[in-house]
């Protein structure tokens, strides 16, 4: 069976961080959000996100994380469940830090699903949603706490990336109190970004 190659690096496409190359570990599951993805995505959140708490759910890379960092948001938590993909979150981090941003940035081991439990109701204003596409009920979960814990009323909101298999009804169902107000399709890739009419 043919094997897509992972990328080695990703590029920050915006923000204090701007051209900067993160290094993709080629890692079961470790699928990092394609730069026209993400230049697509930070088109419709805005360049500017100050002000906004942020949650990257499986970080990875921390590509969308990063990004958001780069562009000014408040708070920044990246999560990462992988030893060897924390380890190489820390090491990105570490070197990003020649040109420091104005907001915070923390790193965690975590299971993303137990973390989001453990958050307070409308504690976050934006949240990536981008799990390896092969285990849909973590998906799942992930959506509907973040549905949860999500206020996007200054901005922000729930960004789902998802396999092109998948039917955007399906993940719609899990959100019944938000809408898709940006949706796009690029190759396997499925990706929606979830308001709730309070942002």
């Amino acid at each position: 069976m043919f094997k897509v190659e992972p990328p080695k690096k990703v590029r920050i496409i915006g923000g204090t961080w701007r051209s900067r190359l993160l290094p993709v570990l080629d890692l079961p599951g470790l699928r990092p959000t394609t730069d026209r993805i993400r230049e697509t995505l930070f088109n419709w959140l805005g360049q500017d996100l100050g002000g906004l708490r942020c949650i990257d759910l499986f970080a990875g890379t921390g590509a969308l994380g990063f990004e958001a960092a780069s562009r000014g948001a408040e708070l920044v938590v990246l999560l990462e469940k992988d030893k060897k993909a924390y380890a190489n979150l820390v090491a990105n981090f570490s070197r990003l830090q020649s040109s420091p941003v104005l907001g915070a940035v923390e790193i965690l081991q975590r299971d993303s699903v137990e973390f989001l439990k453990q958050q307070a109701e409308r504690s976050s204003n934006l949240i990536f949603i981008d799990p390896p596409f092969a285990d849909n009920a973590l998906l799942d979960k992930a959506v509907m706490e973040a549905g949860r814990i999500c206020d996007d009323s200054g901005g922000g909101g729930i960004y789902v990336e998802f396999s092109a298999n998948r039917l955007l009804e399906e993940v719609e169902a899990l959100l019944p109190a938000w809408h898709c107000g940006k949706y796009l399709e690029a190759g396997q890739v499925k990706a929606c970004l979830f308001r709730s009419g309070r942002g």
